[in-house]
């Protein structure tokens, strides 16, 4: 006889225990045992719970290569789901053994785990362990399939059962609350996601906070009137009664300095979308700026041309916007445009606007604004600029670049590496939840009577449009964080917080990704040879990418540097690039002026014609401001449940070298931390977007 001594672990969030009975077969190099019930005297797979078992075998089964959980009814109770979290087992020659699961078994079901060493296919040689990682992959593509959502954009996770009913949205007499809060009937519809594989789906704690947070402050909009008011706002300074409890240093500061013209500037080094402007060493012909026009801007003993040489120039276009039809909101017409901004560095270091072009065609019709104009005219200008930042912020650097290519990298990956595979332990961490706010995210943003349709100048077609013109020009080299900053010619730029602290990052990510793939890859035969690896690349570029050669991402990986370079554009993508768009929305946003989603007059035509009167009949009126608002309050909160940067407590690795990149990751890390923190003390308005503590693993929210 061989003795087992087994030990299971149930998860710890609410709702993770399970009264159905558990059963077990173990299956090792030398035989299989029999299938052998786990219970004790009391309850077993309580929430939380770690429960030992002893397991008794005729003979010694070798190797463990398998357990097979079984999950039956118990008795005349209903079945409810269980989650697992591991499944650890002591042989009689005292080995432990690990085998993950981190997972849902939902119904009546068996579930195989496999031994938590990393192994590609080429690393199986057994025929049980090459047929499990085939039928593994079998059922998660049975399971799991790409659906196209808007065409032009990346395809997303498949919800079977799930087809958007449009008319539920706005039914308060429902007996039960599907998310409706009067005046904001599409803020929360949680049939959204209902539908979804429990192992796709948040937690119950980050449910409950997530949903039950946001209510109270959706009522709260609706008792002051935010979502009904359809009026000009009556003074800028009402607006800073938004969020009256809800204030930070950053977003205090926003409130007192948004017009100031180094502010402005700032906001393109360290604002919420950071990555947008360019070097210029030639002014465009579609920007007749003339040396006359900025002379005053530049200073004296300097000219336009010198400052192009010197790169002291700097080119905001927002090109990508021109042509985009508007809607109606609550009744009138909205206006829209697609500026071009002109900058200069100065001798103090900062960057300070310096000429506004409200068109991408020049004429008369179009003048160019200046620094020397009016005030109001002049504010107007900059304004109708950060109203072009919200499109090119909320649909492409957040929403496309982080969100949906991160969810295409994830089901990719669930379709073509097993679980026990290296790079999916390595992925695995930084993909938690992103299918679940995605899925909220296509219901608030992206769907009829959704936000975009109630809150923004462009709609639902102009806001996928928005995304769909800058999918079709994404390059996989622009995802290369360091060659970036280089081919944008910022990579000298003074006071560049969110650079600095990107490159640190990246940096850290770079060695540990470098680490765990040169240990599981030791040459680049290992890559080229991976065929699980190279479908999960093809899938991407066919799903996410479209297909489209132009955007230089790889239809296959050859060497041990190309799969570094792919693994860390993925991990980066789906969690610092991700906190620098997102965790500062409400902070830059809540001061509505500095960041609107619509604009009711159309742009200027001649200047000294705006008034403060106009300004304010320009802005988003009262309804609008508070649905957007709302939204991005909802959206920069990150509910319980958080897993920052670098802490992986589900154990998927459990080879000494792995382990050690952890640790050593999250040493890295912490000392970017401390210096960050340091660095904010002495800074009028600190950038702590970056700072590990504050990234999330995923994207989460």
């Amino acid at each position: 006889m061989a003795t087992y001594k087994v030990r299971v672990a149930t998860g710890t969030d609410l709702l993770s225990g399970t009264l159905d009975n558990i059963s077990l077969t173990i299956v090792g190099t030398q035989g299989e045992s029999h299938k052998q019930l786990l219970n004790h005297f009391g309850r077993d797979f309580a929430t939380g719970a770690v429960d030992d078992y002893t397991v008794q075998c005729q003979q010694d089964l070798g190797e463990l290569l398998i357990v097979r959980l079984h999950k039956e009814r118990y008795s005349f109770f209903p079945k409810n789901p269980w989650y697992c979290n591991y499944v650890q087992i002591c042989a009689p020659d005292c080995r432990v053994y690990h085998f993950p699961a981190y997972q849902w078994m939902d119904g009546y079901e068996t579930l195989a785990l496999r031994e938590a060493t990393g192994r590609t296919a080429a690393d199986d040689c057994l025929p049980v362990l090459l047929e499990h990682r085939q039928e593994e992959l079998r059922a998660k593509q049975d399971c799991y399939h790409w659906r196209v959502f808007v065409p032009g954009l990346p395809n997303y996770v498949h919800i079977p059962s799930y087809h958007p009913p449009v008319r539920r949205f706005r039914n308060p007499n429902r007996p039960e609350w599907n998310g409706y809060i009067p005046g904001f009937p599409i803020l929360i519809n949680i049939n959204a996601t209902k539908y979804l594989n429990l192992n796709l789906r948040y937690s119950f704690l980050k449910t409950a906070s997530f949903f039950y947070r946001l209510a109270p402050m959706a009522l709260s909009f609706k008792v002051r009137g935010l979502l009904d008011c359809k009026r000009s706002w009556k003074r800028l300074k009402d607006i800073k009664k938004i969020f009256p409890g809800h204030k930070s240093v950053v977003s205090e500061y926003v409130a007192e300095h948004w017009a100031e013209d180094s502010f402005f500037g700032y906001q393109y080094l360290n604002g919420v979308n950071p990555g947008l402007i360019r070097c210029c060493t030639r002014i465009p012909d579609k920007f007749p700026v003339t040396d006359d026009m900025v002379a005053p801007s530049l200073g004296e003993g300097t000219c336009l041309q010198a400052e192009l040489e010197k790169g002291n120039i700097f080119l905001a276009d927002y090109g990508i916007l021109e042509g985009i039809p508007t809607v109606e909101l609550n009744g009138q017409t909205q206006y829209h445009c697609a500026p071009l901004c002109l900058l200069h560095l100065g001798p103090e270091g900062n960057l300070m606007p310096i000429a506004i072009q409200l068109s991408q065609t020049p004429g008369p019709d179009c003048p160019i604004f200046l620094p020397s104009d009016s005030e109001w005219d002049w504010l107007l200008a900059k304004t109708w600029v950060r109203y072009a930042e919200f499109y090119c912020h909320e649909a492409n650097a957040h929403l496309l670049e982080t969100h949906l290519i991160a969810e295409a990298f994830f089901l990719a990956m669930l379709r073509h590496l097993p679980m026990c595979h290296p790079l999916y332990k390595l992925l695995i961490p930084h993909t938690r939840y992103t299918v679940q706010i995605n899925s909220i995210g296509r219901a608030l943003l992206l769907n009829e009577g959704g936000l975009s349709a109630r809150g923004m100048s462009l709609g639902l077609k102009g806001f996928a449009e928005v995304m769909v013109r800058r999918l079709s020009e994404l390059t996989y080299d622009s995802l290369y964080l360091p060659d970036d900053f280089v081919k944008r010619g910022v990579q000298d730029l003074p006071r560049y917080y969110y650079r600095d602290d990107s490159l640190a990052v990246w940096d850290a990510l770079e060695r540990y990704v470098t680490e765990i793939i040169s240990y599981y890859y030791p040459c680049d035969a290992a890559v080229e040879g991976d065929l699980e690896l190279q479908c999960w690349v093809q899938e991407i570029f066919n799903e996410c990418l479209l297909g489209r050669e132009s955007s230089g991402f790889p239809t296959c990986l050859r060497t041990v540097p190309e799969l570094i370079r792919y693994v860390t554009i993925i991990i980066y993508t789906c969690s610092a690039k991700h906190a620098a768009v997102n965790t500062g929305q409400l902070e830059f946003t809540a001061w509505m002026p500095n960041f609107p989603s619509s604009m009711r007059n159309p742009p200027m035509q001649a200047k000294g014609l705006t008034t403060p009167q106009v300004f304010l009949d320009t802005l988003p009126d009262v309804k609008t401001t508070g649905i957007i608002l709302l939204v991005l309050w909802t959206l920069s909160r990150e509910p319980d449940d958080r897993r920052p940067l670098g802490h992986f407590p589900d154990i998927h690795f459990v080879e000494d070298a792995p382990r050690r990149s952890i640790q050593t990751l999250r040493q890295r890390l912490a000392e970017i931390s401390h210096g960050i923190r340091q660095r904010n003390k002495c800074l009028p308005i600190p950038y702590y977007y970056l700072d590990p503590v504050l990234i999330e693993n995923s994207i989460s929210i």
